[in-house]
């Protein structure tokens, strides 16, 4: 039997001698993966206490919160019960103004908007309005102005803003006066100086139109007094269907952008961009409307005409209605209205200039009731030859012709064949090529005002303040009723406005480049595909 030949022991182990010394590369990698594992660690252990620490803030009712639960309740939706009081009118606008079919913004509840706080800001801009719009276009409206810096808003109502549900609420807002259309105001304007000149004799005494455009520069001339008095630097004239964008100004804002104009220029023209509504079933357009068309003098020459008859889709003109824009003035002597689109000064021809990228957003034909609405303030006969005298623009004869005369769902179609931009290949081309553009600011700004429940604060705090409850339910509209119960503050700024207008003494009148009188400047078509040859673009 063979004897197994035992192994070698290690004499230093057994005789407890230490082990020989580990390598140096060793000894790091050990150290190396220690700190590893130390730093997985920390990484899974941070997120876990952080999510402690939230849980037990939450739970404890302090440090983060949500924006919404700290709104007074005072300030939100007010209940049906505290709108009793309010004119039909006005109750049935606050849903509107409550809610929108546009984007939600939940966290905008936290904001805080010191309406109220008076403004020592320069320059000063005052907005002058005539309209007959309720609450839920007049609200969206003023408030998104306060926002963008306007400082002063004069609005001269009749109709349905100068009922009393309506205009109670506008009187109770800082910042705002309310100018009622009484037997009064129109004695005082049929005594101004504007009916001995020329400059407006041609539109007057024609209907619809033409009416509105007299009556227009009547109001905007009385409004350069208050404007004065209420110490404005700025005076512009706004239709509640428009909203100004202050593009290329260092912060978003109206003020902003006027104080960076140089002080010999007079009047600053804002072009005017046109909505391109997507959808028939529009609502709410300041929430809604996202897309426009871009007015001829902030495109390429090349561009404007080689895309023209896309951008038209079978209407008359580029823009279905205005495309000569809006303008700015600064408030001083001898200043007068030249139309509605306009200023002018008696004592010489204003320094104007144009603004490269701010603009007047005109939200036209935006609702399709906007149809009818137009042909029911209107009543010119629906013929071609009649509606001329009633219209000054082509789009809005044809609007009118279609919604005297055809079914509605005859309108409807043609809405959608018109108005709507529903194909959307072409909406792609267009905002590729820049003639289409989309402007998301005023969306953000009108809803993140509704839904921190201005408009409808200020309806509840009038209905709290009796400034509504407490009126008569009379139309002021009407001139054949006695207007004694109307507010004396109207009345006073009339008659303060006419004799101080009356002291100017007239200065020579500014003549044109043909030596004629300068003719107030009516709402004009952008330029066509004939103007691209001829001399059509000289008024541009």
């Amino acid at each position: 039997m063979r004897r197994t030949r035992p192994e070698p022991t290690d004499r230093s182990h057994s005789e407890g001698m230490p082990a020989p010394a580990q390598t140096p590369s060793a000894v790091a990698g050990g150290a190396g993966g220690a700190a590893w594992r130390h730093l997985l660690l920390l990484l899974t252990a941070l997120p876990l206490a952080l999510a402690l620490l939230a849980f037990a803030l939450q739970w404890r009712g302090g440090g983060v919160d949500d924006a919404g639960s700290r709104w007074p309740a005072r300030l939100a939706v007010p209940a049906p019960s505290r709108l009793q009081a309010l004119h039909s009118s006005a109750a049935s606008c606050v849903e509107v103004l409550a809610a929108s079919a546009g984007p939600a913004f939940p966290y905008l509840r936290g904001w805080s908007f010191h309406f109220d706080a008076p403004d020592t800001h320069h320059p000063k801009v005052c907005v002058q309005t005539s309209t007959s719009a309720g609450l839920d276009q007049i609200l969206p409206w003023l408030y998104y102005h306060k926002v963008v810096g306007v400082a002063h808003f004069l609005l001269f109502v009749e109709g349905k803003a100068a009922k009393p549900s309506v205009a109670g609420v506008l009187e109770s807002i800082p910042g705002v006066k309310v100018v009622y259309r009484t037997k009064e105001l129109e004695e005082q304007q049929a005594r101004s100086r504007i009916w001995d000149e020329t400059w407006l004799s041609g539109f007057f005494y024609k209907p619809c139109n033409y009416e509105l455009f007299v009556k227009q520069s009547l109001n905007m001339e009385m409004a350069i007094v208050m404007a004065r008095e209420s110490g404005m630097d700025w005076i512009m004239h706004l239709d509640t269907d428009e909203l100004l964008y202050p593009g290329g100004a260092s912060e978003y804002s109206i003020r902003r952008l006027l104080a960076d104009v140089p002080e010999d220029v007079d009047m600053v023209i804002f072009p005017n961009y046109e909505s391109s509504v997507e959808r028939d079933d529009i609502k709410d357009p300041f929430s809604e409307v996202s897309m426009f068309k871009k007015n001829y003098d902030h495109l390429p020459k090349d561009t404007y005409f080689g895309m023209y008859k896309e951008a038209t889709r079978g209407n008359p003109n580029y823009f279905i209605t205005y495309g000569n824009g809006k303008s700015a003035a600064r408030i001083q002597d001898h200043l007068r209205p030249n139309g509605a689109h306009r200023w002018h000064n008696y004592a010489k021809s204003p320094n104007e200039i144009k603004l490269e990228e701010a603009a007047v957003l005109h939200y036209t034909y935006t609702k399709f009731s906007d149809l009818t609405s137009r042909r029911d303030r209107c009543g010119c006969k629906p013929t071609k030859e009649d509606v001329k005298r009633c219209f000054m623009l082509d789009f809005d004869r044809a609007a009118f012709i279609i919604a005297s005369t055809a079914s509605e769902e005859d309108m409807l179609r043609w809405y959608n064949e018109r108005v709507v931009w529903n194909d959307k290949q072409l909406n792609l081309k267009l905002l590729r090529k820049g003639v289409l553009t989309r402007i998301y600011a005023p969306m953000a700004i009108v809803q993140g005002l509704r839904e921190s429940g201005v408009f409808t604060s200020v309806i509840a705090a009038a209905v709290d303040n009796a400034k509504v409850g407490q009126k008569e339910s009379v139309d002021r509209n009407s001139t054949d009723h006695d207007h004694e119960d109307e507010p004396r503050t109207s009345f006073v700024a009339a008659n303060n406005a006419r004799k101080i207008l009356n002291v100017v003494e007239p200065a020579p009148a500014y003549r044109d480049k043909d030596g004629g009188a300068s003719a107030a400047v009516p709402p004009l078509s952008p330029p066509g595909l004939d103007d691209a040859r001829g001399e059509g673009l000289a008024r541009w």
